[in-house]
């Protein structure tokens, strides 16, 4: 069945929301290089990068019930862009902080903080937009464009950051600044379609704790959810290997953060090269074995990246285990807005956040912890043995999300 093809109001939606997401997340990823670096360089500790993870997830665990309750209630667009414009005014206090050469990480993490909140107000309410803009059957089509929007961005994102951090610290934190600004800007000009009355009836109640809550009890109440979020979280929480790359780069690779931006970038190109043939070839049938199958290819290339000690190895390792990781979030971002009513998707994509958004950060502190014991090569292997083990104990866990064939269209 070939789809309605799209009216000029909506392409132009879907142009403006692709460029804030290309926007944003090229300035979270050199952000994320840029303070993973400066805490590294600072200390010198494994621990310290792990403490860093920890401070970005925070914010978003202890505000879930407030963030998706935000995004059912208000319009999406501003919620977003308001928060990405806190983002922004964020990076340039970290610019000024980077001038003046800090001898300790502690008011880093301060921001981070900062930014973690930040971001968990954007998240649910970004994610909400594609299945606000389109219909059902032209979901998966858009996620495919997020996605490379995303990716894009993951390429783009490091190197810039890697590169401006080379010639001063302050620079990778102003270009995230720029960018974070024009991602809000773009954000604004989206235009969803009119929201249901069941939307229009949530805006008008009371909040309550009990609103808040409906969106961890659907997922709860929904096995093929409740798998789909559980196995990307404790997946990340055990293969967070992307965190100990400053540390991997200098001692086992003897790189500097312009082989360590290259290094991030590595696996963008990866990702992207997976979410392009997802556009030309869109996934249709065999989605839950799918999902379960490119979760263990994930850790696998986890465990290559922990072994090697030569870059270009490690290079191939990013780019293999992003392009799975890029083939789970599309089945699981075309997944879940599709299974959950509209007036329940910022609530549910809030805590799907949490679960698998902010696990990157919490797994993060996990592999930051172990690094410190074991070393950055020793946690990388056992992050990534775990997240196989993980994608075969959900194999026989979950057979509802195994045995899930097709998208469904309504």
């Amino acid at each position: 069945m070939t789809s309605a093809p799209l009216d000029l109001r909506t392409r132009r939606s879907v142009i403006a929301l692709l460029i804030s997401v290309l926007c944003a997340s090229s300035a979270n990823m050199a952000g994320f290089l840029a303070l993973g670096k400066q805490v590294y360089d600072i200390s010198g500790r494994e621990l310290d990068l792990g403490w860093l993870g920890l401070a970005e997830f925070t914010p978003a665990a202890l505000l879930v019930l407030v963030t998706g309750t935000v995004a059912d209630r208000l319009d999406r667009r501003l919620v977003a862009a308001a928060a990405m414009f806190a983002q922004a005014v964020i990076a340039v206090c970290l610019a000024y902080l980077a001038m003046s050469n800090p001898r300790t990480p502690t008011p880093i993490f301060a921001f981070a903080i900062l930014l973690g909140a930040s971001r968990a107000f954007v998240a649910p309410a970004e994610r909400s937009l594609p299945a606000d803009i389109v219909a059902a059957e032209r979901l998966p089509w858009l996620i495919a464009r997020f996605s490379g929007s995303w990716q894009a961005a993951s390429i783009a994102g490091p190197v810039i950051g890697g590169l401006l951090y080379a010639i001063d610290p302050w620079w990778a934190y102003f270009a995230m600044a720029t960018l974070l600004a024009l991602g809000a800007l773009s954000i604004l000009a989206v235009h969803p379609q009119p929201r249901p009355d069941a939307i229009a009836d949530v805006a008008n109640e009371r909040p309550s704790l009990k609103e808040a809550m409906l969106g961890l009890q659907f997922i709860r109440s929904h096995p093929v959810m409740l798998g789909a979020i559980s196995l990307d979280l404790v997946a990340v929480l055990f293969g967070g290997a992307v965190a100990l790359l400053p540390a991997i780069a200098e001692k086992r690779l003897g790189v500097g953060s312009v082989g360590l931006g290259w290094l991030r970038a590595a696996g963008g190109i990866g990702a992207a090269a997976a979410t392009a043939v997802l556009a030309v070839r869109p996934l249709r049938r065999n989605v839950g074995r799918t999902l379960l199958a490119v979760v263990a290819l994930f850790g696998a290339g986890t465990v290559v990246l922990g072994i090697t000690r030569t870059y270009a190895v490690a290079f191939i390792a990013m780019m293999v285990l992003t392009a799975a990781d890029s083939v789970s979030v599309f089945v699981r971002a075309t997944l879940v807005p599709l299974v959950t009513p509209p007036p329940l998707r910022g609530r549910v994509l809030a805590v799907e956040n949490v679960f698998i958004g902010a696990s990157n950060e919490l797994g993060a502190f996990e592999s930051g912890v172990a690094g410190n014991f074991i070393g950055p090569g020793g946690a990388v292997v056992f992050g990534g043995v775990a997240t196989m083990f993980i994608a075969f104990a959900w194999w026989r866990a979950f057979p509802a999300l195994r045995d899930v064939d097709q998208f469904p269209t309504e």
